[in-house]
């Protein structure tokens, strides 16, 4: 599988492919006057189609989004930790390839440079990481098998007995999360979720230096190679380099002399100061106390719960989720009526009243328990709009032998007016001035 990158900039880091860049680009033009491939309305200086892993650059790993979260250091490198280590017992229960466990730590690590700790959960991109690496890794395993295997980890975890997990509602919101989760995780990468992995270039090296028959190296090699995982050297340095860096904390470990004039890792293109920096980063693993993963999600809850409450009062809410009353406001604070009629100043003075009456469907029940007759159509059920005010054409109904008040009786029994007709097509308040 290929991972296709586009950098934007003439000034982005990163190799270049003059090839790439001078062909037809598959959706836009290359600009006229420039040597970049215009894809939309971005002008990129190229499309770089390689099989090497996806290094980030300085800037994101020294500010990582938790730390903009809130989230100190040592916090945020125990989890990645507890989550990689989530993932390698999770993968020997499913009894996963080893080459798939390695994949979901690397997509697990890279995903948590581009998101928040604090706004997505650990445990779901964990489950998540382990499902899609097992289809990348062509050893499909079931989400309900991912579920469960976590499940039972939790469990012990707490030390607790294990129990069966019910197929309830809960499990079935915990499946769709799951299933998000997945899609976050490819839409973060860019699909790009290929990872080369120094499995065989271990094996490859020691055969160079002669020392494949040396069967407690190659082990010991090895199993630097995975705790390297629960670490972020796979998006700091290239593989080769953390193949000879195993190797050589191996053979120091061991105290089997290797050629060192001139070192032998140059001759694979790794450097001393990227070899000391990734044993650092490793013999760092083994000096770090156990954490518990309960104080690590209180952790994450308190600057969640930070960040909410941030959010809310810049939004002018109070943490309950109260509006704030400002007193400056020309509004009243008093909740407006749900049904009836509500009287606003009118344009023409004090003499002149606009009313508001709000049209709302009946309520649900029998005709009869509405009281409405059994012959009278559905459709009257909508209160009548008139178009008059009886208070001000007392006058007229009195002169026509009918007391004030009448003509809005019969307009109720009539049929329906223009006004009512369109209230009750959008069902929106309707505002009529009388005057």
């Amino acid at each position: 599988m290929a991972t296709a990158t586009a950098t934007a900039g003439a000034g982005a880091p990163g190799p270049a492919a003059p090839a790439a860049a001078a062909g037809t680009p598959a959706s836009g033009g290359a600009a006229p006057g420039s040597q970049g491939v215009l894809i939309g309305d971005r002008l990129y200086s190229g499309v770089l189609i390689t099989l090497e892993n996806c290094l980030l650059p300085d800037d994101k790993l020294r500010f990582t989004p938790s730390m903009s979260s809130g989230l100190d250091t040592d916090t945020e490198t125990d989890l990645r930790v507890v989550g990689c280590e989530l993932i390698q017992a999770a993968g020997i229960l499913l009894r996963l390839p080893q080459v798939a466990m390695a994949t979901g730590q690397v997509l697990f690590q890279r995903f948590f440079y581009t998101k928040s700790f604090v706004k997505h959960s650990m445990e779901h991109v964990s489950m998540a990481c382990v499902h899609l690496a097992s289809k990348i890794e062509e050893a499909p395993r079931r989400i309900r098998d991912v579920i469960n295997v976590f499940h039972r980890l939790r469990h012990l975890r707490e030390k607790k007995k294990p129990v069966p997990l019910l197929l309830d509602q809960d499990y079935v919101n915990l499946k769709n999360q799951i299933i998000k989760a997945e899609r976050r995780v490819l839409k973060e990468l860019g699909f790009c979720v290929h990872v080369k992995h120094p499995h065989k270039i271990i094996v490859m090296y020691l055969q160079v230096l002669e020392c494949e028959r040396n069967r407690h190296l190659v082990q010991t090699s090895w199993n630097y190679m995975n705790d390297s995982l629960r670490t972020d050297v796979f998006v700091r340095f290239q593989p080769e380099s953390i193949a000879c860096a195993c190797i050589y904390l191996a053979a120091r470990t061991l105290e089997i002399p290797l050629p060192n004039r001139p070192h032998w890792f140059l001759l694979f293109g790794a450097t001393e100061e990227e070899i000391q920096e990734i044993c650092l980063k490793i013999l760092q693993l083994y000096t770090r106390k156990k954490v518990d993963l309960t104080h690590l999600e209180g952790e994450v809850e308190k600057r969640r719960y930070a960040l909410d409450e941030a959010k809310a009062q810049a939004k002018g809410l109070l943490p309950g989720g109260t509006q704030v009353l400002d007193s400056t406001s020309r509004f009243s604070p008093a909740p407006k009526p749900e049904l009836g009629v509500t009287p606003f100043p009118g344009p023409g003075g004090a003499g002149r009243v606009t009313f508001l009456r709000l049209v709302v469907p009946s309520p649900a029940g029998s005709r009869e328990s509405r009281g409405i007759p059994q012959g009278r159509p559905r459709r009257q059920a909508f209160p009548t709009l008139c178009e008059e005010c009886p208070e001000e054409s007392g006058g007229r109904e009195e002169s026509q032998g009918r007391q004030p008040g009448e003509r809005l009786a019969e307009g109720a029994r009539g049929s329906k007016s223009e006004w009512e007709s369109r209230a009750e097509l959008f069902q929106v308040p309707v505002a009529i001035r009388f005057s």
